[in-house]
């Protein structure tokens, strides 16, 4: 099987589903420019032509509404946002109106809608240009949200997203652009609310987001040679949740750490950690770990990411934490 990289995955999604449904069309800022959205749109414009391939005005509240708006009217739509922190302008449309229609015509009416949020970290670009808000996205009924964490997952779970019939917020990372693995050629689907074990394990469970499960498995295997075996969950999507898969391997391994590159205080590795609390905490044998951001505004400076941003080494010292440190 060829091997392609996690933008040239998503790349060949927009394509298949361009190609296979004419009510799927692509609209947001910078489409056709690799500034904002790297080579995850190459080809489409010349390919489908601009009125499937919009490229807008800076104005994310009104092309979110326009793609909503699209959606109840039977398109099946992808807004692109390429930097998630101006997904803000656009709450109205995504949860007063996509999130909720659903509900509000008493389930007669869907808005098949997909809002592509792209989270931009490093680089110096400081606390407006590198937020990643998955937990604000997560928290509104309504949503679907997923997080693909490799190019297989990528592919997949965009083409999951496209046909599902509810909003589906799909948020990638572009520190993930250039990982590349096997991904079959046809259209195939992720299923969203599924998690994935990545490697098991009988000592602790790491359930990871995003590029979290890309530096939770490599600190996996340095913690395997010094005789540590990890269980490690790519939890995918974050909204539903796999529980059921997540209370399993906690109660196989007694230990839990969570590791979501975002805010500590009300995020998505706070949620889980009340789920395994409220229903397998009998099971636990330390005390719950989570390896997340801190609670403070992305920094300017190059020498303070490398200490803002988590990585292998931070997971590691919270596996050992765990470890030794028992109920």
């Amino acid at each position: 099987m060829r091997k392609l990289r996690y933008s040239l995955a998503i790349n060949e999604a927009l394509h298949q589903m361009m190609e296979s449904d004419e009510s799927v069309f692509l609209i947001g800022q910078g489409v056709k420019s690799p500034w904002y959205v790297g080579n995850t749109t190459r080809g489409l414009l010349e390919k489908f032509g601009p009125e499937r391939v919009i490229d807008t005005p800076v104005s994310e509240n009104a092309i979110t509404g326009v793609a909503v708006g699209a959606a109840i009217a039977g398109m099946r739509p992808i807004i692109v946002h390429p930097r998630m922190d101006f997904m803000l302008y656009a709450f109205d449309p995504i949860i007063n109106e996509a999130a909720n229609w659903h509900y509000m015509c008493g389930g007669r009416s869907h808005v098949p809608v997909v809002i592509w949020g792209i989270i931009n970290r490093g680089g110096e670009q400081a606390a407006q240009h590198s937020q990643a808000l998955q937990a604000m996205f997560a928290h509104v009924p309504g949503l679907k949200v997923v997080m693909p964490s490799n190019p297989h997952d990528a592919k997949g779970l965009l083409i999951s997203a496209v046909y599902d019939d509810n909003p589906v917020i799909y948020i990638d990372d572009r520190w993930l652009y250039n990982f590349e693995e096997k991904v079959p050629e046809d259209i195939y689907f992720t299923p969203i609310g599924k998690g994935k074990i990545v490697k098991e394990g009988k000592d602790v469970t790491i359930v990871a987001t995003s590029y979290m499960t890309i530096e939770a498995m490599k600190a996996t295997q340095k913690l395997s040679k010094e005789g540590i075996e990890v269980e490690l969950i790519d939890l995918r999507s974050l909204k539903p949740i796999d529980k059921d898969l997540i209370f399993e391997s906690v109660k196989k391994t007694g230990r839990l750490i969570i590791a979501d590159a975002a805010w500590k205080t009300c995020g998505i590795s706070a949620e889980i950690a009340a789920l395994v609390v409220e229903n397998v905490f009998e099971y636990l044998k330390a005390p719950i770990k989570r390896v997340t951001l801190p609670d403070i505004p992305a920094p300017a400076s190059r020498v303070l990411e490398r200490v803002y941003y988590p990585n292998e080494s931070d997971i590691m010292q919270a596996v050992r934490e765990v470890i030794e440190n028992a109920l």
